[in-house]
């Protein structure tokens, strides 16, 4: 949906949220957001200075989430339960949920994704959807 383009997915997140609280109607994909967003009081404050969100840099060595990141990998995830996909994703995510509720299941999936996908940064490939799936599952037996 931005492609490359931080400021605006920012600016997104954040006249969702400004829209949330002034009570005007929200599309679906906004309404997507802001339940994300509810999900994280923590950030909320982050959304209601959109310059200083635009600008901020977190850096993940020295233990800093980017919230936009961190509520985008939410909706990800939220998307492939909706489409399973990758095929097998959803009965996994409910096994996740049984143990761990809905919310933190999401958290452990996070963790399975950023690696699925830093590799497939790191190797100029696709995510491999199988390690992916592997990842989830070991999450579900431990």
């Amino acid at each position: 949906m931005f492609g490359n383009d931080r400021d605006g997915m920012r600016q997104f997140f954040c006249d969702c949220w400004k829209k949330e609280k002034a009570g005007v109607a929200l599309e679906p994909l906004e309404t997507q957001i802001v339940a994300v967003i509810k999900e994280h009081p923590e950030y909320h404050t982050v959304l209601e200075n959109v310059e200083q969100a635009k600008a901020r840099e977190y850096f993940p060595e020295l233990n800093e989430t980017n919230p936009f990141l961190h509520m985008s990998m939410h909706l990800s995830i939220r998307e492939q339960m909706g489409m399973d996909r990758p095929v097998g994703v959803r009965s996994l995510m409910q096994s996740l949920i049984q143990h761990f509720g809905e919310h933190e299941a999401e958290h452990e999936m996070m963790d399975c994704l950023a690696e699925v996908l830093w590799q497939a940064q790191k190797q100029g490939a696709e995510p491999d959807d199988q390690h992916y799936l592997q990842c989830l599952n070991e999450k579900k037996i431990r």
